[in-house]
């Protein structure tokens, strides 16, 4: 008797699930973002032109990208810039802190940089533009383009200026912002949750769990946006910055099994959380890339992406909503 109750009571559970991960309509609202960006420049596109520069956004914009991605810190007098670290020695040459340090004082960008997701490529400055700039610099230069902002630090006053900045510029539906810290991820959406989020690290390994459990039609998702690294571009000895072992090979083969899975894109996708893998350089990236899925690719060559969607229609997204 107990048994045929379990059995009623899993297989319940199992046929509810398998019908709420297909058509989970039936139990949450499907979200609805002003943007589907297909082609995403990470940084501005960082392996054409300097990272996180107005002259990066604006040649990624004019090969076609559909939106920008870029990282914010604050400074010591409390302005917000776009930059991947706080520490400038590898942007600038010099070791000091953007949150230690006023906007004007901040040094000049070095004219050549590596390009952090491509072993040995270098990229040199093709202007005059060697400014780190301020992240309404980059609103008022760019008013229509979607940006994905990624808040590097967990610091209350930044998070209250970029969400200023956000609402000063009608960016609320022109904007998704997130952190790779759980806890910070939090704080933005407390700030304001009109602005659309992405996951943090944290957030992802919950959604894995629910997803390999079953729980994942049932739960409600706050985020619309999963952004997650492709394991397998590490693999790639030619553009990998590090040398792995047999072990962290292995390691990453397992990664890749479990989180490229065509399954939880397409759930996601009928839910209207869309999901970005990063950071792609190669054809066979951006060709597996989509063959997954995935509503869009992150690179830092806008040009070489433009360039293969040109060449594969299929994989462009449908117009802007």
């Amino acid at each position: 008797m107990i048994g045929m109750m379990l059995v009623a009571v899993f297989g319940g559970y199992f046929l509810a699930s398998a019908i709420l991960f297909k058509y989970p309509t039936l139990l949450h609202k499907k979200k609805k973002l002003k943007f589907k960006p297909t082609h995403i420049s990470h940084r501005g596109g960082a392996g054409e032109n300097l990272e996180n520069t107005i002259t990066a956004f604006q040649h990624a914009i004019d090969v076609g990208t559909e939106m920008l991605e870029l990282d914010c810190h604050i400074t010591a007098d409390g302005q917000v810039v776009v930059s991947h670290d706080n520490n400038l020695d590898r942007v600038c040459g010099q070791a000091i802190k953007v949150i230690e340090t006023e906007y004007k004082a901040l040094p000049p960008i070095k004219n050549c940089l590596g390009v952090q997701f491509k072993k040995d490529a270098l990229c040199h400055s093709c202007s005059q533009d060697v400014k780190i700039p301020l992240l309404k610099d980059v609103f008022q230069a760019f008013p229509t383009m979607p940006i994905n902002i990624d808040i590097k630090m967990d610091d209350d006053e930044l998070i209250s200026k970029v969400n200023e900045l956000i609402t000063e510029y009608n960016r609320e539906n022109l904007c998704i912002w997130g952190s790779r810290m759980e806890k910070v991820k939090k704080k933005l959406r407390s700030v304001n949750s009109n602005v659309p989020l992405f996951y943090s690290f944290g957030g992802i390994m919950k959604l894995l769990l629910l997803f390999y459990s079953g729980l994942l039609p049932f739960f409600p998702i706050q985020e619309s946006s999963m952004e997650i690294i492709m394991p397998s571009i590490v693999l790639n000895e030619e553009n990998c910055p590090f040398e792995l072992n047999k072990k962290q090979k292995l390691l990453v083969r397992i990664a890749d099994k479990l989180l490229m899975r065509p399954s939880l894109f397409r759930h996601l996708e009928r839910r209207g959380i869309q999901t970005y893998l990063w950071v792609l350089n190669e054809d066979e990236e951006f060709e597996r890339a989509f063959r997954l899925g995935a509503t869009g690719v992150m690179t830092d060559f806008p040009s070489k992406l433009k360039a293969f969607l040109d060449a594969h229609p299929e994989y462009r997204r449908e117009e802007q909503i």
